[in-house]
């Protein structure tokens, strides 16, 4: 398997320059610090720091659980645009230390995770295009639809980062 990191690089740092319009619009709305960091969409979605912890969270764990590595640990308390921002820089990071090469046998590799309070097992190639892909651009499309919600003029390209 091709290292699926750089997509998740992309993606990360994309949201971390969108957090930085976000803390713009924070001081210039002169909103408290923890407005949006505990915004949702809706009262039964987890708040915006929680999209971006969790989003963060697939990424180290594709960097981690293809390459055979333990998945780091990392207490969730982003309750700041800063934090949040932090929390990217640090998986950013992670991800910078696992070689490329260490992908290679990634594709038929057993995956075991915790999904809806129980395990699964899925071959690696599976993990990551039936479950990590997807659960990481949902969490961060929230993110990005509750930063929209809340006035910041961000849209697709945004989103997107640069190819």
């Amino acid at each position: 398997m091709k290292s699926p990191l750089p997509g998740f690089r992309q993606s990360l740092l994309a949201m971390d320059k969108i957090l930085d319009k976000a803390a713009a619009h924070e001081a210039a709305m002169k909103m408290a610090p923890d407005v949006l960091p505990r915004s949702r969409l809706i009262a039964d979605m987890l708040p915006l720091w929680r999209q971006i912890t969790i989003a963060c969270d697939f990424a180290k764990g594709v960097a981690a659980r293809l390459t055979g590595r333990e998945v780091p640990s990392w207490p969730d308390a982003e309750m700041t645009l800063g934090d949040m921002k932090a929390r990217i820089a640090q998986t950013v990071a992670y991800m910078d230390t696992v070689p490329d090469a260490d992908f290679a046998a990634a594709d038929d590799r057993p995956i075991t995770f915790r999904a809806g309070g129980q395990d699964m097992t899925l071959p690696g190639a599976e993990y990551l295009a039936r479950y990590a892909i997807p659960n990481f651009y949902f969490h961060l499309s929230i993110a990005h639809a509750i930063l929209r919600s809340n006035g910041l003029q961000i849209g697709k390209r945004d989103f997107l980062g640069a190819a």
